[in-house]
């Protein structure tokens, strides 16, 4: 038995990649690390962001990576190996693994920056107003009697 999705309806044309980004993105959500999504008001006449801050601490700027692959964006964290083996921890709660968190983005969202202070990663989207408009079809008349006259 196949399994049937909501992007597989024929009333939905073109969207198996989206698809097949909503399983990745489904399948490195693990919890870690922690992030946040908002939406910021319009101010000064510019349109909606969105901001997504991701707790990182104990993460360099240079130990994460954001990338924008298509409309994916990827965040990805890679700790430094412990440099001194002589700390003996009686216990550790700030988990510093490595890590992978992918958002997919509607068509036409813009990264407009990352920022890292303490201990929290913002990205900054901004989400362009859609710009509405009908393009009308035209519709070519054909001659079907010759293909009745084949057919007899």
């Amino acid at each position: 038995m196949s399994r049937l999705t909501s992007l597989q309806s024929p009333f939905l044309l073109g969207f198996d990649g989206l698809e097949r980004a909503l399983d990745r993105v489904a399948k490195s959500a693990d919890g870690y690390p922690p992030y946040n999504i908002e939406r910021l008001a319009p101010v000064d006449g510019e349109p909606e962001r969105l901001r997504i801050t991701l707790a990182v601490a104990g993460f360099a700027p240079d130990q994460i990576e954001v990338t924008l692959e298509k409309n994916e964006l990827v965040i990805r964290g890679r700790p430094q190996a412990e440099q001194s083996d002589d700390r003996i921890f009686l216990h550790r709660g700030i988990a510093a693994r490595q890590f992978t968190r992918a958002f997919v983005l509607a068509e036409g969202m813009e990264v407009l920056g990352a920022d890292l202070a303490m201990g929290l990663l913002v990205v900054d989207l901004v989400r362009p107003e859609p710009k509405s408009s009908v393009r009308r079809i035209a519709i070519k008349a054909r001659d079907d009697s010759r293909r009745l006259a084949e057919k007899e």
